[in-house]
């Protein structure tokens, strides 16, 4: 069997040896961390190389993401489909092992990190659904001479992160809110080596890291020495021990430790050591093989498929006993991790829809989200939603969602009995005392609204992280101005095709007396642009209604809703050409349709303009098209809720909508930027910041009056 030594020098020699090769990359922090990679990894860690998705293992974040080495190197050397041929094709085009490790590339990367302090976060999320499932799915029978316990979810999160996670402020947002939730599953292991790109830290961070981590509620653990595997092994099991807290292991390295001139020094950070200091550090630490060769002995010493096959299958046999007790949670568990929603979502969607066209509400969009809202929380015990300390604005809780509490031993609070009546999985089998279903229990229901507090960023990034674990769909609200706050975190939801819903209210000048500082302008032009996030911004009840339903159905992409305050009266679209079908969805699900044909203007029925608008603009835009029917102008509305929905439709579809030849005009709130696309002879917007006065007042001003529509169409019609 291989020592600590030499496992830790395998880590050392292939960061090294890979980032040369590459001519590009990071070896210092991976060289810094062997030894704690080889004390977790080694010692600590349950996972099953040969499934990464297996549902109870733990769960590890490499928060200072520049160092992929060091994780692409232990994901080798424990037996997961990464061959030495992909670290040898480090960083290069089509490779399994990017700069950064990206999720849903290579196999046993739980989450993409890179954009620093989110991989912490992000760590807080999977700790968090951890928690939460444990509590709703576990449980305790009854038995003759004791209980049997069904722990079926149990298992810890651990992350590595450094200096550059810490002084980025989301790990403030997100580590304060670890310890309110006593989130004691989560282990996370500084690399404190006091250097980063530019140097020493020393004159710029400052913070006493363990007393600040004391200060949010964690268990605080060293500094030790973190260059010594068998010292950090003893700080995790102690670790482990923790029943109300977190626990922050304060691991003193060196970076680049073995490298004889540039261990402990910048240099070492964020490029190749160089064929010479190579040479030299293979000698200092005693490892006379070529690149890319692992000996036998620390292979062997490394390999964890057996021991991963082993703990992987010794839970299948406690699930089968689960299983036979509980089945109903037992399958309802199994569809959550799936991602899959459950058999009534689409009658629940259907009566949704269909309740808001017969309803014909006029409210704000933020209202008509929180309807909707009511109908899915009730019908799908996944969704965890939030607010970032503006729920009463954000309209994000529902009956069937209590806010999420915490005892202090750190307990879940659970719900009352008449939450448990209304929520949950499908009812449990009937089962007489003799029967494998005899402890049959009800689920247990949890608060399922989360007070993020004024926590932006890290509310987005720690979705990110729930998402990622399976389990729940989150969502989380603030105002639209506020995006600007989560929008890294937003990116990377996209990047990795998360279903995470953000719910952005005050959409508009419509916010009124707050002035610029709150008025959305440029941001659903900007929010637009991160490929593969979809924007909506419904225009009444329906268009919301179905807003949600596609975004609870994209699994494989995020949502952006962006809602109005101000109340915006229900659109009747059973006499236009776009009337929806039996399921209420057709008309609007594909992000643009036809809202309202011309009215009969003598002789010109067929459209001689096309108002395009979105969310409460809408309204506009139908006056409007009155207003030009009077001057015997002729005008096809179409509303059109979700461009980047609009745009993955057919060509067929598009010209359906937007029939060629006929002059085209946006109607929206915001930067006229994104609208020329659709070959717009005109757009009716702002491209200035807001003003502070009555929402009224400030559509008057800024030309958002069925008048100012009209006459626009019209001058484009001249200029035709």
């Amino acid at each position: 069997m291989a020592n600590n030594q030499l496992m830790a020098n395998a880590i050392r020699a292939l960061a090294m040896d890979a980032v040369q090769q590459a001519n590009s990359g990071h070896p210092g922090a991976p060289m810094g961390m062997a030894d704690m990679a080889v004390a977790l990894w080694g010692r600590h860690l349950k996972h099953s190389p040969r499934n990464p998705q297996w549902i109870d293992r733990d769960r590890f974040v490499l928060s200072n993401g520049h160092a992929s080495m060091l994780l692409y190197a232990v994901l080798h050397l424990t037996g997961y489909k990464l061959p030495m041929s992909e670290l040898k094709n480090f960083r290069q085009l089509g490779s399994k092992t990017p700069g950064h490790p990206e999720h849903g590339l290579t196999p046993g990367v739980e989450t993409t990190t890179g954009p620093l302090g989110q991989g912490i976060t992000n760590a807080v999320g999977f700790a968090l659904a951890e928690k939460l499932l444990a509590k709703e799915f576990n449980r305790v029978d009854a038995a003759p001479g004791g209980e049997v316990v069904h722990n079926i979810i149990d298992h810890h999160t651990y992350a590595f992160l450094g200096d550059g996670c810490l002084m980025e402020g989301i790990s403030h947002e997100a580590c304060a809110l670890a310890g309110a939730w006593k989130l004691n599953k989560l282990i996370a292991l500084y690399d404190d080596n006091g250097i980063s790109i530019d140097g020493k830290v020393a004159p710029w961070f400052i913070d006493n890291t363990p007393e600040r981590f004391r200060a949010y509620g964690w268990h605080v653990i060293g500094p030790i020495e973190g260059n010594d595997a068998d010292v950090v092994s003893a700080a995790i099991t102690e670790a482990k021990k923790s029943a109300d807290k977190p626990t922050l292991i304060v691991c003193k390295t060196v970076i680049g430790k073995g490298s004889p001139n540039r261990g402990g020094t910048a240099k070492a950070h964020g490029e190749a050591l160089g064929a010479e200091e190579i040479k030299l550090t293979r000698e200092a630490i005693e490892w006379p093989y070529p690149p890319f060769v692992i000996p036998k002995e620390v292979a062997e010493a490394w390999d964890a498929r057996a021991n991963g096959l082993a703990a992987e299958t010794a839970w299948d046999v406690r699930f089968a006993a689960y299983k036979a007790a509980h089945p109903a949670l037992a399958k309802e568990l199994l569809r959550r991790m799936k991602g899959d929603l459950p058999r009534n979502f689409v009658q629940t969607a259907v009566d949704t829809v269909l309740g808001a066209h017969a309803k014909a509400e006029t409210v704000a969009s933020r209202k008509a989200s929180q309807l909707a809202l009511e109908s899915f929380t009730a019908a799908l015990p996944e969704m965890l939603g939030g607010s970032a300390d503006l729920t009463g604005s954000n309209l994000t809780n529902t009956k069937a969602t209590p806010a999420l509490r915490f005892e202090a031993n750190g307990d879940v609070v659970l719900g009352t009995p008449v939450e448990h009546a209304k929520q949950g999985a499908e009812d449990e089998p009937k089962a007489s005392a003799g029967s494998s279903a005899a402890n049959s229990q009800p689920p247990v229901i949890i608060g399922r609204h989360i007070n993020y507090g004024v926590r932006e960023f890290g509310m987005a990034a720690i979705m990110n992280g729930v998402a990622l674990h399976g389990g729940y769909i989150p969502y989380g609200g603030t105002f639209l101005t506020f995006s600007d706050y989560s929008r890294n975190a937003i990116r990377m939801a996209a990047l990795m095709k998360l279903r995470v819903v953000h719910v952005f209210t005050h959409d508009s000048i419509g916010l009124g007396e707050d002035g610029p500082t709150h008025q959305s302008i440029e941001h659903a032009a900007s929010l637009r642009l991160i490929p593969n996030l979809d924007v909506w911004r419904p225009g009444d009840t329906a268009e919301t209604a179905v807003a949600w339903t596609v975004a609870l159905q994209n699994k494989d992409r995020p949502t952006a809703l962006l809602l109005s305050r101000q109340n915006i009266a229900y659109i009747p679209k059973a006499d236009s050409a776009a009337a929806p079908d039996a399921s209420g969805l057709d008309a609007i699900d594909k992000g643009a349709y036809v809202l309202a044909e011309p009215a009969d203007v003598g002789l010109k029925k067929k459209a001689q303009a096309v108002i395009i608008a979105t969310g409460s603009e809408v309204q506009l835009a139908i006056k409007a098209q009155a207003l030009l029917a009077q001057r015997r102008i002729a005008v096809r509305v179409v509303s059109m809720p979700s461009t980047t929905t609009f745009d993955r439709q057919s060509a067929d579809y598009k010209t359906t909508v937007l029939p060629a030849g006929v002059p085209r005009i946006a109607v929206e709130m915001g930067c006229t930027g994104g609208w020329w696309k659709y070959g717009c002879a005109a757009v009716v917007g702002i491209d200035t910041y807001g003003e502070s006065a009555p929402a009224p007042e400030l559509f008057k001003h800024f030309g958002f009056t069925p008048e100012n529509v009209a006459d626009t169409v019209e001058q484009a019609l001249r200029n035709k």
